[in-house]
């Protein structure tokens, strides 16, 4: 998706379905598709992955525990609890995204 990778195509309002990502898929995902050699799709998730979490972060001043990425730059919802600031896995994420080498080589490419 535009955001970065969807959990499911389900959309329940569930907190783990469409539209929702949350960011150990997005590890996961990216760091597989590196592992197997596609390196490209990966990087460009991972540059979309960060786009979103910038966008969002430059209008709430706030990272977030999950992400609309059907619409990149939205929050995420859903759920049985509101959609929780800062959370760790995301944070930690995104500073590992935005500090290794694989997405270093291809960041100048990105523009929010």
């Amino acid at each position: 998706k535009p955001g970065g990778l969807v959990t499911t195509l389900n959309h329940s309002e569930e907190q783990w379905d469409a539209p929702n990502g949350w960011a150990p898929l997005q590890w996961v995902g990216i760091q597989g598709l590196r592992a197997y050699g596609h390196k490209d799709l990966a990087n460009t998730i991972a540059t979309n992955w960060i786009s979103t979490n910038r966008r969002v972060f430059k209008q709430t001043g706030k990272l977030m525990e999950k992400y609309n990425v059907e619409q990149a730059g939205a929050e995420g919802g859903g759920g049985e609890y509101p959609n929780q600031d800062g959370f760790g896995w995301t944070n930690g994420v995104l500073l590992k995204l935005l500090t290794s080498d694989s997405y270093l080589k291809s960041a100048n490419k990105a523009v929010d």
